[in-house]
């Protein structure tokens, strides 16, 4: 059985934990979410353009017309 702390204790822990984290500054928060956004434009354009051209493909094959 875990022995328990000291609520003072963890909040000092907690605390001295909490001053380690490395927050990004604006910049680098900036850049990050520039870059996720193009890549998920780009995935969407990708999987879109996938998806015309295997239909496109799909109604060749089986000569349906839509």
């Amino acid at each position: 059985m875990a022995s328990k702390t000291n609520p003072v204790t963890f909040l000092r822990q907690v605390r001295s934990e909490a001053s380690k984290i490395h927050w990004p500054s604006r910049r680098e928060a900036l850049i990050s979410t520039a870059m996720v956004l193009a890549m998920v434009v780009f995935a969407a354009l990708f999987f879109f353009a996938a998806d015309q051209l295997m239909g496109w493909l799909l109604r060749l094959i089986l000569n349906v017309s839509v």
